[in-house]
């Protein structure tokens, strides 16, 4: 078994945040530089907060949640640890935090076809239509997340 910490994303995780992010198959980036560094410091920093995943002492997922656009911005696990409840873990503790801070709804856009879809709807997403460039829109209220997480 592999010991492993969750706890919020600090600016001294951003390179492995950015490597676990590159690391992925589905959901790729199509060109990195377009998520720099102080991005990713702005969202977890200004915008909202990230939690991060420690095993084998580096970051091996991570979450980052924005309140002020009302979305999930990145949810990612290192290949090799999924499948492991990380993904799951990182998600309530985001959405327990998003909703501590306001009632809106959130929303977060995900290729079709792929595992994020299928764990996503899972979770109990609704699916709001189409988003960005042929992402699947995905949305979830208060209340929804209230009857879900109990």
């Amino acid at each position: 078994m592999i010991y492993m910490i969750f706890r919020e994303a600090w600016p001294t995780d951003i390179p492995q945040i950015q490597f676990v992010r590159n690391s992925v198959k589905e959901n790729t980036l199509s060109n990195p530089d377009l998520v720099p560094d102080k991005g990713v410091e702005d969202y977890i920093s200004n915008r909202g907060k990230g939690w991060v995943c420690i095993a084998d002492n580096r970051v091996v997922g991570f979450a980052i949640v924005s309140v002020a656009d009302n979305n999930v911005w990145a949810l990612f696990i290192q290949p090799g640890y999924d499948k492991g409840g990380i993904g799951k873990k990182l998600h309530d503790d985001m959405i327990n935090w998003y909703f501590s801070q306001t009632h809106k709804t959130i929303w977060l856009g995900t290729s079709p076809n792929t595992r994020a879809e299928q764990f996503y709807r899972k979770a109990g997403w609704r699916e709001a239509g189409m988003h960005g460039k042929g992402e699947i829109k995905f949305e979830m209220t208060a209340e929804d997340w209230k009857k879900i997480y109990k």
